[in-house]
């Protein structure tokens, strides 16, 4: 292989890929190779894969087909990331094009093939971030420990491994110093942070909030998603509610409503409990924005278990749910369990949590009328008349999986403006631009 000059990187996936992507383009970068924006100009493709659900696979599968089929003589095609790690195997016997297997964290000996000094570049200090847009994603660990019959990630990812806080504090400031002003911490449980570093069960997150908020000042917003549910505690509660910056939303992945259904996977299954850290959540934060996502078709999954799910997603109204069907996955506790569901009847549970969600979501959505609200632009263009027109995120829109808000008015991406809202539909606001730059406290979920 002669030495690469440019690189292609395709990513697929979760946020997590997005934060391993970009880590391994400051490697490839700082070892002075050049992105490209079409595949066919690289000497290099490289493609971060996804293997989480069976969709995920076919989707991660289909674009490093497509790319073999493209390559031209003398390009290397190299397939890193989740899929490759359960199925390298599958990928190199399938496409005969690809000239490379890497599996999960593999990044450094994908940048020492590419004949990147990997040791030279991680002499460099406070390399400057690449931040595309107004937010960027602070990934807090990797692996887990949770033992749900669904999901494959331990699998994939191994156990918990938390990223010393002082590690984290430097990358937040290193996002801030691009551009970012808003911060959005993932991992497969944020909440479980630390707890492999000795500290106590779910005590780890509320220190780290409040240091990181410490570490970027009160103007960066910071958001929480990927809480596992027995781990959201009054400490945590009170630390989002005590800390200027950050946001009111929280995304906790519930998976079900019935606890039949949540024994089976393994999963906290006190229904009750989660009612009442609901209710302790809005009562420390009015307006609290709550994200959620449900599984139907579980194996054994009866039909008065999904309508438990649709009486329990109606008696929480959350703001957010996603709902996916379940997905058969290998080297999990459930793919041998008897009662596996229909593919017809998860799609059809699925069809009918959405369309009672849209419901549910419309009117969360009303309650934000009247309301104003600082956000952040991350798009500008005009009307049918010409008019100018902005779109972005308040602290309800979580960036890539919620609505958006569109308003009249005039500002640049990157900006925050403040937005009065006067129209809400099933996902989406709508509003008018009001003011500039809003130097107060960056979100709320008060009433103003």
């Amino acid at each position: 292989m002669s030495v690469p000059r440019t690189y292609h990187l395709v990513t697929l996936g979760c946020p997590k890929n997005d934060v391993d992507s970009e880590h391994l383009e400051r490697i490839l970068t700082g070892g002075e190779l050049v992105p490209v924006l079409q595949p066919e100009e690289a000497d290099a493709i490289i493609v971060n894969t996804c293997g989480f659900i069976e969709q995920s696979q076919a989707q991660s599968m289909a674009a490093v087909q497509a790319l073999g089929a493209n390559k031209r003589e003398g390009q290397t095609l190299i397939v890193a990331g989740c899929m490759t790690q359960l199925y390298g195997g599958q990928v190199r016997s399938d496409v005969p094009a690809v000239d490379h297997v890497f599996g999960v964290g593999q990044w450094q000996d994908v940048a020492k093939l590419l004949s990147v000094d990997v040791d030279a570049v991680f002499d460099i200090p406070d390399r400057t971030a690449k931040v595309t847009g107004p937010s960027a994603y602070l990934k807090i660990s990797d692996g887990c420990d949770a033992p749900c019959t669904f999901c494959v990630i331990p699998k994939i990812k191994g156990g918990l491994r938390s990223a010393p806080a002082g590690m984290l504090v430097k990358e937040a400031q290193r996002l801030v110093a691009a551009g970012a002003k808003e911060l959005v911490l993932v991992a497969q449980d944020t909440t479980a942070y630390g707890e492999d570093l000795g500290l106590p069960v779910a005590s780890g997150l509320p220190g780290l909030l409040r240091m990181l908020s410490g570490a970027v000042g009160p103007e960066v917003w910071l958001r929480l998603m990927y809480a596992y549910p027995s781990r959201v505690t009054a400490e945590l509660i009170e630390a989002m509610a005590g800390t200027p910056n950050v946001l009111h939303y929280l995304d906790v992945p519930l998976q079900h409503g019935s606890e039949g259904v949540l024994q089976r996977m393994k999963r906290p299954h006190n229904i009750d409990k989660v009612h009442r850290f609901v209710a302790e959540l809005r009562a420390a934060m009015p307006g609290i924005v709550l994200r959620t996502s449900f599984i139907a078709g579980f194996p054994g999954e009866t039909e008065a278990e999904f309508e438990e799910l649709l009486a329990f997603a109606r008696e929480i109204r959350f703001d957010h749910a996603g709902c996916f069907t379940y997905s058969l996955q290998q080297w999990t506790g459930a793919f041998e369990m008897a009662g596996q569901v229909p593919d017809e009847t998860k799609h059809e549970r699925r069809g009918r949590f959405m369309q009672q969600q849209q419901r549910l979501a419309a009117k969360q959505a009303k309650r934000f009328v009247g309301r104003t609200l600082p956000m952040l632009v991350e798009g500008a263009g005009e009307d049918e008349d010409g008019g100018p027109v902005v779109a972005g995120r308040t602290y309800r829109e979580a960036p890539e999986v919620d609505g958006l808000v569109f308003a009249r008015g005039a500002a640049n991406p990157g900006e925050r403006v403040l937005v009065r809202i006067e129209e809400a539909a099933d996902y989406d606001l709508f509003g008018t631009v009001l003011a500039g730059r809003h130097e107060g406290r960056r979100a709320t979920s008060r009433k103003q």
